[in-house]
């Protein structure tokens, strides 16, 4: 691009679209009405041009927001949750899904970022192999404004990614990490001028569509394998589920979900 990116409505109706040039695949969060609110639907079409791009041989692929979003995505769609009582975060929920095809993709995935990125989108974009970005980004992982119990899973993911006293950091407060301070931890790969994003961004991944792509696929699925992979005990892990359920069990939790939807803040009592 040769002009910083502008507020541009997106030209279509769709709340994903898919594009493939250059055995380079983009998949755009294309929901402005909802600020790219991960909802059920908008997932499962992202699932979609995954399970498409496998067969057309992409060797990269490209996860962005329509041009000019200035929230990349606002994290799960919070009218889709669970009020009480069920596993918010359970392992057949869309957001968990997508994480999974993310991962599992067989060719690098590259999250373009300009905008803010918040809550499960966070794991969305932490998901990808790598992250590039402009200088409006910044990134807020936000379970603790709802009483929600992230899931394990998704602590794992952070932890693959990110030094522990920063997980605590975000997990704690809810607030997000600007730019230079994404780049400076690592959640970033590359931070570079919003005029130069998508320039660069499509460069880096044309350079990868040179290499051996049944090298980078197995590099890949490697790398996935030791990283998710941790051994942990059956009990320990009936441990924490039991942990989190007293959590979408609690008051808090109901509170949390009521305050987002009634747009007032929540009042958490620690019951």
């Amino acid at each position: 691009m040769s002009a910083p990116i502008t507020a541009v409505a997106p030209s279509s109706d769709a709340l994903v679209l898919a594009s493939i040039a250059n055995s380079i695949g983009t998949i755009t969060l294309n929901n402005s009405t909802r600020r790219n609110a991960l909802s059920e639907v908008l997932l499962d079409q992202v699932m979609a041009a995954l399970d498409d791009f496998k067969t057309k041989e992409v060797r990269v692929v490209i996860l962005r927001a329509f041009e000019g979003a200035t929230v990349w995505s606002a994290g799960h769609d919070i009218k889709e949750l669970p009020q009480a009582n069920q596993d918010p975060l359970g392992y057949s929920d869309p957001l968990e899904r997508t994480l999974r095809a993310v991962r599992a993709f067989p060719a690098p995935v590259i999250a373009m970022v300009h905008g803010s990125v918040w809550g499960g989108a966070f794991d969305l974009v932490a998901s990808c192999d790598m992250i590039i970005a402009d200088e409006t980004c910044s990134f807020a992982i936000t379970p603790a404004n709802l009483g929600l119990p992230y899931n394990t899973t998704g602590l794992m993911h952070f932890l693959g990614r990110l030094p522990i006293n920063l997980v605590k950091e975000l997990f704690f407060t809810a607030a997000p990490i600007k730019g230079n301070d994404a780049y400076k931890w690592g959640i970033v790969n590359h931070l570079v001028p919003s005029a130069e994003l998508e320039a660069f961004t499509t460069d880096f991944a044309t350079k990868i569509t040179k290499k051996a792509p049944l090298a980078i696929s197995v590099a890949k699925e490697q790398l996935r394998i030791l990283t998710d992979y941790q051994p942990i005990a059956a009990q320990i892990f009936e441990q924490l589920q039991e942990m989190r359920r007293t959590v979408y069990d609690s008051k808090d939790y109901t509170e949390g979900i009521q305050a987002f939807l009634q747009k007032r803040p929540a009042v958490f009592t620690g019951k």
